[in-house]
């Protein structure tokens, strides 16, 4: 018998017929034309997350992004402009070519603050708005407008502080892509939430695995056991796990559960450690201002409004995953692929800045707790990898809490298919 309520339907599954109830074919993660299609279909051609409007505090603030999973060698340019909007530029001078943004290594993303941006080869100037400014030696050139040869744009926006960019120039905007799963966010503290730890790893699988492991809690009881007490780890294996709602819109998906509430209703579910920083495997315990002082959540947060509520965790396709925790504070999963059994992964943790000590400690613990359950989840996946790839089993079951896995897979195989079809044409 469920623990929480199923819809109508009998299962999550069934909801949306259009998945299908089949064992889920797993060679789109083993086949690198199907990789190199990916990139063509998938990354060129929709909205990628690239950082917040943090990271951008005054004029001339900028960053660079290295995306090779758009294509080998792609660098973008973020920047604030004078009139206090961001855009994105493709990082390459318009003279010889040469990469205009970078430090001491050419492949490695820097940032900074600048008034215009100038090439370390021959000095051609741009200004922030990308045009193009100064041309040294201009009367050696050949009947030069500079007005045409201002840096290459890419398109860019901005949704709740998060900076988005498409290559794409004929794509939806970026509020109609995201649809009605994130217009239920809108309104959320992200801003207050400027602390910040990250983390990035080269991981050895493919990128739509590690999503897999993330989007799916039905491991939890067994993968991540050794994080509870002994006690509860056996308590939450004999239960098992069931999400309170899982949710679809076009490309995207939402799974809604419990866990992660703060203070937890027993210490004895928790480590010592746990009790004296009051934080732990679910994050801080004591709610921060901005959260303790909202009337209400955004209504697509705790959609069901579940007394049991813990954690949202939406899947903004391709790659960007965005969990809210009851407790007050957020964090972010990226997977840029760089192969077809490669790529890079990508975690911000957000919390409201600590006002004393113990508020620091409390956040620390939980961004190394996070780092641990991160590295459990990711131990699986070279593995799951290599068996997959010897092609010896191609089709592979799912329960009902893998909703979202056998979406994430069709709607992948979807894009791919709707590319080919329009360059058939």
């Amino acid at each position: 018998m469920p623990h929480f309520p199923k819809p109508a339907a009998g299962s999550w599954t069934q909801s949306y017929p259009e998945l299908g109830t089949e064992p889920v074919d797993y060679s789109d993660s083993v086949d690198p034309a199907f990789f190199e299609a990916e990139r063509e279909a998938v990354f060129k051609r929709t909205w990628i997350n690239v950082g917040r409007v943090e990271r951008l505090p005054k004029t001339g603030s900028y960053f660079t992004r290295e995306l090779p999973s758009v294509c080998k060698g792609t660098s973008i340019i973020v920047v604030k402009t004078k009139d206090g909007s961001v855009k994105a530029y493709h990082n390459i001078c318009r003279h010889r070519g040469n990469k205009l943004v970078w430090n001491d290594f050419p492949n490695e993303e820097t940032s900074g603050i600048c008034r215009q941006f100038t090439c370390k080869y021959h000095a051609w100037r741009y200004s922030l708005d990308g045009d193009l400014t100064f041309v040294q030696q201009e009367d050696e050139f050949f009947n030069v407008n500079k007005a045409d040869y201002g840096l290459a744009g890419v398109r860019c926006e901005v949704w709740e502080g998060f900076i988005f960019v498409n290559f794409d120039d004929n794509a939806q905007p970026l509020a109609d892509y995201l649809g009605p799963l994130a217009k239920g966010i809108e309104g959320y503290p992200f801003g207050e939430m400027t602390e910040t730890y990250s983390y990035r790893a080269e991981v050895g699988s493919n990128w739509k695995l590690f999503i897999d492991a993330f989007i799916e809690f039905y491991h939890a009881p067994i993968l991540h056991q050794g994080q509870y007490t002994k006690e509860e780890a056996a308590k939450i294996q004999k239960f098992g796990y069931e999400a309170l709602h899982y949710e679809l819109a076009g490309p995207h998906s939402l799974q809604s559960t419990w866990g992660g509430q703060a203070p937890p209703p027993d210490m004895s579910m928790v480590k010592p450690l746990d009790r004296v920083l009051r934080s732990g495997l679910f994050g801080p315990w004591d709610k921060p201002e901005p959260i303790a002082n909202l009337k209400e959540l955004p209504p697509g947060v705790n959609v069901k409004r579940a007394p049991q509520w813990g954690i949202d965790s939406w899947l903004f396709y391709p790659n960007f995953m965005l969990l809210i925790w009851e407790p007050g504070w957020y964090l972010t999963y990226q997977y840029w692929p760089t192969a077809v059994d490669k790529h890079t992964f990508e975690a911000n943790l957000y919390f409201v800045p600590p006002k004393n000590a113990r508020e620091r400690l409390a956040q620390e613990l939980a961004a190394v707790t996070f780092k641990e359950y991160a590295l459990q989840d990711a131990n699986t996946l070279e593995a799951t990898q290599t068996m997959i790839g010897t092609k010896a089993v191609k089709d592979f079951l799912l329960c009902d809490q893998e909703i979202l896995i056998r979406h994430l897979h069709k709607v992948n195989r979807d894009f791919v298919k709707e590319y080919h079809s329009a360059a058939a044409v």
